[in-house]
């Protein structure tokens, strides 16, 4: 009979805050395929405080007696789904920072306008034309 990472009571006490990530990443990623803005702004939160409690409790686990490996795989799983996710999302701003700067152009360059014409800022109350 092997035992498991629960059946101690340091990975009992490990397993909660586990749990709870591994929960709010599957949320966090739900929404995120949902496209859901408000499901992602409010798992996100979930997910920060829940990061900081099992950061908090395996910190002190590992100060005092170690980690039980099956528990630390699980961490570093949820670890790397983290970077898929932020990756995921981090690709997604670029993509609408593009589009949003090609339907929404930035200041004239002073090259050449949409007629041809080079376009030419003003300085103190316009142009006189012959």
């Amino acid at each position: 009979m092997t035992a498991t990472a629960t059946s101690t009571p340091l990975g009992a006490e490990l397993e909660a805050p586990l749990l709870a990530v591994e929960a709010a990443l599957n949320q966090l990623g739900d929404a995120l395929a949902r496209r859901d803005a408000a499901g992602i702004e409010q798992h996100a939160a979930e997910l920060h405080q829940h990061l900081a409690c099992a950061v908090q409790t395996f910190s002190a686990a590992a100060r005092t007696g170690g980690v039980p490996a099956a528990l630390r795989n699980r961490l570093v799983r949820a670890g790397g789904l983290l970077a898929a996710q932020r990756e995921a999302l981090a690709r997604g701003n670029a993509s609408l920072d593009r589009a949003l700067d090609v339907l929404i152009p930035s200041e004239p360059t002073g090259l050449y306008g949409a007629g041809g014409k080079a376009e030419r800022r003003t300085v103190g109350g316009g142009s006189y034309q012959a």
